[in-house]
């Protein structure tokens, strides 16, 4: 077996899953993620990579770096394949193929995770009727139908227990749209700072929250706009965003993030992938860079391309939404 590959021969269940199907895996290393899939998401995922329509969408999409297949073998995009063994996990449905996509929490010390669902509609118009009124009646009877968003689940690192504080999915059904700024809250507490200097609570102190919070709404701004010039449908599709909540690990990559442009990231990243057969490359090389947060578009299962019929207003709605909360939750910190 190859070196390049040994240390994604094992598998564990991704622990900071906090939304979606159960069944995730992470590598042993911590870099990859494999997701039972179904051909329609591998399809967008392959989409994404070779039509130019969706150029402006890679690097909000997860890398995606091919499947994995039940003979144990990760197959690339442009068909290379490299024996691996695999050790099979109970949590997967073994008869769908899975995807191998980047581990975005991997660059994080302690992250703080939420997925938050967009739409408001739950259910592709070619799904059976039954599945349309059933998901129409949960839209209806959750923050979807009114507002685009539903808070699928989320972990907060609590720095008095050195744990995650989380929250699951019937949280996020729970709830009602005017309850929403106060789930925003949840996920972005302000944590408290004795006079020596220990952070005690939920969260980041208010100062770093802030810088946080002012980088995750230009990312966002900059997701809406190029949501708007793509003409798809999503359905199910959700926001995944992650910040550190390490302090000092949260203050250093402060200190060298500089935003990037979605292009010059996207390219930079392929030309780090071509490494060819260099077994030997520097470990230290492949380590990821510390971020202080992350967005991505992830799950595809229901999405389409869809010439001619413009962007899709219904998941707007809810990258809207999300853009709000956040914006409300700035001025209650910046208040503080």
């Amino acid at each position: 077996m190859s070196t390049k590959y040994a240390k994604y021969a094992k598998y564990d269940a991704l622990k900071s899953q906090v939304g979606g199907h159960p069944g995730i895996l992470n590598s042993q290393d911590g870099s990859l993620i494999i997701k039972p899939c179904l051909a329609p998401e591998l399809a967008f995922y392959q989409q994404i990579a070779a039509d130019p329509t969706l150029q402006r969408l890679r690097p909000f999409a997860p890398k995606f770096f091919g499947t994995l297949q039940l003979q144990g073998q990760i197959k690339s995009t442009d068909g290379a394949t490299e024996p691996i063994s695999v050790v099979p996990v109970a949590a997967v449905e073994q008869e769908k193929e899975s995807i191998v996509l980047e581990n975005i929490s991997v660059a994080f010390t302690k992250p703080a995770i939420i997925d938050i669902k967009l739409g408001t509609v739950l259910a592709e118009e070619t799904a059976s009727e039954e599945k349309r009124v059933r998901m129409e009646k949960t839209a209806r009877e959750t923050t979807s139908w009114e507002t685009g968003v539903r808070l699928t689940g989320f972990q907060v690192y609590n720095h008095d227990t050195d744990a995650f504080d989380t929250a699951d999915k019937k949280y996020g059904k729970s709830i009602k749209p005017a309850d929403l700024p106060d789930g925003t809250a949840r996920f972005f507490p302000v944590a408290a700072v004795a006079e020596d200097g220990k952070v005690t609570g939920q969260g980041l102190p208010a100062p770093l929250l802030l810088r946080v919070l002012d980088g995750l709404l230009l990312r966002l701004r900059v997701i809406e706009s190029t949501l708007s010039s793509i003409e798809l449908r999503m359905v199910g599709g959700s926001l995944l965003i992650v910040y550190e909540s390490d302090v000092p690990a949260l203050e250093k990559a402060l200190e060298t993030y500089v935003e990037p442009t979605g292009q010059d990231e996207y390219a930079e990243d392929d030309e780090g992938d071509d490494d060819g057969d260099d077994d030997g490359a520097n470990e230290e090389d492949s380590k990821p860079i510390p971020k202080p947060f992350e967005i991505k578009v992830i799950d595809f299962a229901h999405t389409h391309v869809t010439p001619g019929q413009g962007p899709d207003q219904r998941m707007l709605k809810g990258l809207k939404t999300t853009i709000s909360l956040l914006e409300g939750r700035r001025a209650q910190v910046a208040a503080l």
